[in-house]
C-alpha cells in the first residue's frame, strides 16, 4: 500500500513539474530582471594625473534598477597608497574616490555602485581618473607627477554592469525594432529574421534589405542577426522575430491575426502581433514588388522610426526611399568649437564618415583654426595633426599668436585612407616650473574653433581585393547591382552563410535604393550580366561555382569532393574536403564587376568561411583576393592577381576625379582654343588683303 502511494506522490510530482515547464515556456523569453555587462575595450595604463573613458550603452526600453563598475587592474608595486588615489565619473558627475593598495602584487579587484541618477539614454561615460604617486612629499618641495613608474593598469575584464527590467512592448513598430536591433537581445541571439522554407527569390530578396536595416542599426561589433527559415524549432526561444512571406506562406496562427481589411494583391502590410508572447513583425503581401518595397521600408531606419502604430500598410504610392548619399569635400569638425583643459597631453578627436570604396585622394587639405593660454612654457608646448593615428603635422605655439593662430596640412596620398577615419587634435601643454604649481584641471587651455576644416577629395578603390571589401558590392553606400546565386537546395548552414554576407554589407550599407536579385543555379546568364554575382555552394549544388571552377584560385578536383593545391598552398586532399575558401575574382559574364565565391566541398565548411566577411571583428582577417579557412579556425589569406604597375594613379585618373581641377583645365583648353581661333581668323584675315591689293 505504501508502494502504491509512493507512486502515486512521484506521479503527481511529475505532473507539477511538467506544468512548471508549461508555464515557464509561456513567459517571453527575456521578461524579468536581466544584467548587460559592457566590457572594457582592450587594456588601458594611467600614468601620473592621466585618465580613460570607457563607453556603455542604456537602451530606451530598460527600467534600469542597478548599476555597478567592475574594476580589474594593477598598481606599480611602489605606489604611495596614502598619496594615490582613483576617482570614478559618470557623464562628467564624480561618483567614487579610493585609494588603491599594493598588497597582492597591486592586484586589486573592485565592484562599486554607481547613482543611476547620472545615466542618460543611449551611449553614456565612465570616466576613471588616476592620481598615482611612488614617493611622498614629506621632505620635497615639489612632486613628479608624469614619470613613467607612476602607473595603472587596468584589465578588459573590467565591465560596467547594468541590471534593468525590460518595459513592455508599447510603441508598436518602432518599439519593435529597437529591441530586435538592440544590444542585448543581438547578444543572448534572442533576434531572428525568418522566411519560408523553400524561400523565393522575392522573399529574399525583401529579407535581404530588412536584414541590411537591422544589422545597420546593430551595435555590436562581433555578433549577428541570423536569417533561418520559419519552423517551431528556429524560433523557440527568441524575444523578436521577424517573418518575411508571401501571403501563401505565412503560418495560419499568424495568417490569423492580420489585418484583413486591405487587399493584398495591391497593399504589402507590416504587421505586429503577438506582443504579449512572442513579439512578430509580419511583413507579407500577394505581390512580391510590394513585398519587396515593405522591405526596403524597413531598411530605412528613419522611416521605421517613426511607425509609432503595430500596422503599416504599403501600396505603390508609398515612399521608401532612403535620401541620395551626399559627399561634401568641406568637412567641419565642430559646431560650436571644442575647449581642452588642463596642462600635459590633451587630445579631441573627430570621426569622419566616407562610403568604404572611396579613399582620400591627393590635395585634401586641413585647416586647423585655434587659441590657446598665454602662460604656457613655449618652448615645450605644440600641437599636433593626426589622421588615423598617424601623425601628419606638427606646430610649436607662441606667444604671439595665442589668441589667433592656425595651421595648414596636407593630407599626404600615401596613407592609404579608405571608409571612415579619425582625426586627432593632440595639444601639449606645458606650464613654467609646472613641477612646483598645483595642478588646476582648468589651467592651461587651448580651444579649437568651428572654423576649422578639412578640405576633402576622394576617389573611387576599384580593385577586386578584399582589402577594399564590401566593393564591388556596395557603392557609396547602397548595393551595386548584386545578384546572388544560391543552392538548388538550401539548409540551414546556406541561410546562415547568407545571412553572415549581409550582415556586414548591411553594416556598411546606409541607403535602400540599390539593387539586390536572388536566383538558383539554374539562371540564365543574361541574368548575370552587368552585375556583381556572389555566389554561395559547394561545387556540386551550385552549378555557376562548378561552371567557373576553372577560373577560380582555389580549384575543385574532378568530382568537387576536394579543394586542390595551387602556387600559393599545398593541400593534401584529405585536408582540401575540410576546408571553405573566399574567393574574389571578375566576373566571368561581364567585364570590370566582380565574382564572389563562398564555397567549400560540403555546406558547413563554406558557412565557417562566411564567418569571416559577417562582422567587423572579423573582417581584418581577410585581404588579398583568396581566403582558405577551417574548423580549427586557421585562416590563410593571399593575393593573386599580379600588381599591374604603379599603385599611383596616372595624371589623368587624378584630373578626372578632382572635379575643381578638371573645370580648371576645361577652361583654359577652352581660352586656348578662342585665341587659336582668333588668331587663325586674323591671320586668313590679313592674307585676304594682300591677295586683294596683289590684284588691284
Amino acid at each position: 500500500m505504501m508502494k502504491k502511494q509512493w507512486v502515486i506522490l512521484a506521479v503527481c510530482f511529475l505532473l507539477f513539474l511538467t506544468q512548471i515547464e508549461a508555464v515557464s515556456a509561456a513567459i517571453p523569453s527575456g521578461h524579468g530582471r536581466q544584467t548587460y555587462a559592457t566590457s572594457f575595450t582592450g587594456t588601458d595604463t594611467l600614468t601620473g594625473t592621466s585618465s580613460r573613458q570607457q563607453a556603455f550603452e542604456v537602451m530606451e526600453y530598460w527600467n534600469v534598477e542597478e548599476l555597478r563598475v567592475n574594476l580589474r587592474f594593477q598598481i606599480s608595486q611602489i605606489t604611495e597608497d596614502q598619496e594615490s588615489s582613483v576617482t570614478l565619473s559618470l557623464n562628467g558627475s564624480p561618483f567614487y574616490t579610493f585609494r588603491p593598495t599594493v598588497q597582492n602584487n597591486g592586484e586589486q579587484q573592485l565592484t562599486i555602485p554607481a547613482p543611476k541618477g547620472f545615466l542618460k539614454e543611449g551611449t553614456n561615460t565612465l570616466s576613471i581618473q588616476g592620481y598615482l604617486r611612488t614617493t611622498t612629499n614629506l621632505d620635497q618641495v615639489c612632486v613628479v607627477d608624469n614619470t613613467t613608474d607612476n602607473w595603472l593598469h587596468l584589465f578588459n575584464t573590467s565591465s560596467v554592469d547594468v541590471t534593468y527590467t525590460p518595459k513592455a512592448l508599447t510603441g508598436g513598430i518602432s518599439d519593435f525594432s529597437q529591441r530586435f536591433s538592440g544590444i542585448d537581445t543581438v547578444k543572448s541571439n534572442r533576434s531572428l529574421l525568418a522566411v519560408p522554407e523553400g524561400s523565393t527569390g522575392a522573399e529574399l530578396e525583401a529579407a535581404a534589405y530588412a536584414l541590411s536595416g537591422f544589422a545597420n542599426a546593430n551595435s555590436l561589433s562581433d555578433r549577428t542577426l541570423p536569417l533561418l527559415p520559419y519552423r517551431a524549432d528556429t524560433v523557440k526561444g527568441k524575444g523578436a522575430v521577424v517573418l518575411v512571406a508571401m501571403y501563401d506562406h505565412v503560418p495560419a496562427a499568424l495568417k490569423a491575426q492580420l489585418n484583413t481589411d486591405e487587399d493584398l494583391q495591391s497593399h504589402a502590410l507590416i504587421q505586429l502581433v503577438n506582443k504579449d508572447s512572442q513579439p512578430t513583425l509580419v511583413v507579407t503581401s500577394k505581390d512580391e514588388s510590394l513585398l519587396i518595397k515593405a522591405g526596403r521600408l524597413i531598411a530605412n531606419s528613419e522611416l521605421l522610426a517613426q511607425l509609432s502604430s503595430d500596422l503599416k500598410v504599403v501600396d505603390d504610392a508609398t515612399e521608401t526611399a532612403t535620401p541620395t548619399l551626399a559627399i561634401s569635400s568641406d568637412v567641419s569638425f565642430t559646431e560650436t568649437g571644442d575647449q581642452l583643459t588642463g596642462p600635459y597631453h590633451q587630445e579631441q578627436i573627430y570621426y569622419v564618415s566616407l562610403p568604404s570604396n572611396r579613399s582620400i585622394a591627393d590635395s585634401g587639405k586641413i585647416s586647423l583654426d585655434f587659441r590657446y593660454a598665454q602662460n604656457l612654457d613655449f618652448d615645450r608646448s605644440l600641437v599636433t595633426v593626426s589622421i588615423n593615428d598617424t601623425p601628419i603635422g606638427s606646430k610649436k605655439l607662441t606667444k604671439e599668436l595665442a589668441n589667433k593662430d592656425s595651421l595648414h596640412l596636407a593630407v599626404p596620398q600615401n596613407l592609404n585612407i579608405s571608409g571612415n577615419f579619425s582625426v586627432k587634435v593632440a595639444f601639449d601643454l606645458e606650464l613654467p616650473s609646472l613641477i612646483c604649481t598645483p595642478n588646476t584641471q582648468q589651467m592651461p587651455w587651448a580651444y579649437i574653433s568651428k572654423d576649422s576644416v578639412m578640405k576633402l577629395n576622394t576617389k573611387d578603390r576599384t580593385d577586386l581585393l578584399f582589402n577594399n571589401y564590401p566593393y564591388p558590392f556596395l557603392r557609396d553606400e547602397v548595393y551595386n547591382h548584386v545578384a546572388v546565386v544560391l543552392p538548388q537546395e538550401m539548409d540551414d548552414y546556406s541561410y546562415q552563410s547568407l545571412a553572415n554576407v549581409f550582415n556586414l554589407l548591411g553594416q556598411y550599407a546606409t541607403g535602400n535604393t540599390g539593387d539586390v536579385h536572388f536566383y538558383t543555379d539554374s539562371v540564365n546568364t543574361d541574368n548575370l550580366q552587368n552585375n556583381n554575382i556572389i555566389a554561395i555552394g559547394t561545387y556540386e549544388d551550385n552549378k555557376v561555382i562548378r561552371d567557373n571552377n576553372d577560373k577560380l584560385y582555389f580549384k575543385y578536383n574532378a568530382d568537387g569532393s576536394s579543394i586542390l593545391s595551387n602556387e600559393k598552398m599545398s593541400i593534401d586532399a584529405a585536408y582540401g574536403a575540410r576546408i571553405g575558401t573566399l574567393q574574389l575574382i571578375e566576373s566571368p559574364y561581364e567585364s570590370g564587376r566582380g565574382f564572389l565565391a563562398v564555397t567549400g566541398a560540403n555546406s558547413q565548411n563554406y558557412y565557417l568561411s562566411s564567418k569571416l566577411i559577417a562582422t567587423e571583428k572579423d573582417k581584418w582577417r581577410v585581404f588579398g583576393d583568396g581566403v582558405v579557412s577551417d574548423k580549427d579556425g586557421n585562416v590563410s589569406a593571399y593575393r593573386f592577381k599580379t600588381v599591374s604597375g604603379t599603385e599611383e594613379d596616372s595624371a589623368l585618373q587624378n584630373i578626372a576625379e578632382r572635379s575643381d581641377v578638371f573645370g580648371f583645365i576645361v577652361a583654359v583648353v577652352l581660352v586656348i582654343a578662342l585665341v587659336l581661333l582668333s588668331l587663325i581668323l586674323l591671320l586668313r584675315k590679313h592674307l585676304k588683303k594682300r591677295g586683294d591689293r596683289r590684284e588691284t
